[in-house]
């Protein structure tokens, strides 16, 4: 893209935010989780990206929320290595998290969201749109957002509440369907945000104009020409003190159900109405039933050992993983669909 048209890409990005964010004295973002993985190495870094370009209200400010004892200070060193930031862009940086502060808190107990509240009332306004982003184990999110609902959320009219909540959604069907009506009885539809950080990457955001926008691709994308899609997701790097979440998990929680499952419903889904996200959705729904049930004889796993060439730890080595552990950290799956495209 050239710096032109990115140019008129973020005014126009600009004017929506503004259209969205005008009711409000100030927005203030609450990271939930904000000492973890996940926060330091995604949403900071995208919150400076908006912040840098400048694609969020000026009155926007970032509280960071956890149980460890962190200061801004800490969150900065912490996201820094994640930041891409230019050494042009250092005074851009420092104005950036000036407008961070952090509170240390838990996330099952009604005092600390109190405080918490207090805090957003006392140092910006009453009057502020808050958008809250559940980055805590899953275990925590029922807890998290019966303490928002009850004591932190924005009451006033005209004011909007917003609740992101990342993936994993559960641990089976039956945990999810729990948490789900959990959230819709505390906020409406429009106010929760199910989200997958995988479709906001470019190279996936591709896939829809590769397929839908090019005269070459379009028609040739069937069964008669492609014998079969190989989606691969591999990484250099273990568990890294991470165990304790991964091994409740496994790879298939973690990443097949979920971000890979996009990935494979917008390689294989018709051309929605439009390109609106209830379209799409609607597209990838009909591609998941479409789906043979999966077998055992088409799936494998396995789990990583050490290295002795390069001195990397096995997964059992990790002291976060419990002893003996047979949680998969690899797996591969064949699936069908079988529609007239596909089948």
């Amino acid at each position: 893209m050239s710096d032109a048209s990115l140019e008129q890409s973020l005014k126009l990005l600009r004017e929506e935010a503004g259209m969205v964010c005008h009711s409000a004295s100030s927005h203030v973002i609450i990271v939930f989780g904000a000492s973890g993985d996940l926060a330091k190495k995604k949403i900071y870094p995208t919150l400076w990206w908006l912040f840098r370009d400048k694609l969020l209200p000026s009155n926007t400010h970032f509280i960071g929320y956890s149980r460890s004892n962190l200061t801004v200070d800490n969150l900065r060193s912490n996201a820094m290595p994640y930041l891409n930031a230019k050494d042009s862009e250092s005074t851009q940086l420092d104005e950036f998290f000036k407008r961070n502060s952090y509170v240390q808190g838990s996330y099952d107990k009604p005092e600390d969201f109190i405080r918490l509240n207090k805090f957003i009332v006392d140092n910006f306004s009453a009057c502020s749109n808050r958008l809250f982003y559940l980055a805590t184990p899953p275990s925590q999110f029922i807890s998290v957002a019966t303490n928002l609902k009850a004591h932190c959320t924005a009451e006033s009219d005209g004011l909007w509440n917003r609740l992101i909540v990342e993936k994993p959604f559960g641990k089976d069907l039956d945990s999810s369907e729990v948490l789900a009506k959990h959230l819709s009885s505390l906020f409406s539809e429009d106010q929760i945000y199910r989200i997958d950080h995988y479709l906001g990457k470019e190279m996936v955001q591709n896939v829809v104009v590769l397929r839908f926008a090019n005269r070459v691709f379009s028609p040739l994308w069937n069964r008669d020409n492609i014998a079969n899609v190989v989606v691969t997701f591999k990484e250099n790097f273990g568990t890294e003190g991470r165990g304790g979440y991964f091994d409740e998990f496994g790879i298939i929680r973690d990443v097949m159900q979920n971000h890979l499952l996009q990935i494979l419903c917008l390689i294989a889904m018709e051309r929605p109405i439009s390109m609106e996200a209830n379209d799409i959705r609607d597209e990838k729904v009909k591609v998941l039933r479409c789906m043979r049930p999966l077998s055992l004889d088409d799936v494998v796993v396995g789990q990583y050992v050490a290295d002795p060439e390069n001195g990397k730890p096995g997964y059992l080595d990790d002291p976060t993983v419990p002893a003996g552990s047979i949680t998969p950290t690899y797996a591969v799956a064949a699936l069908y669909v079988d529609n007239e495209r596909w089948q």
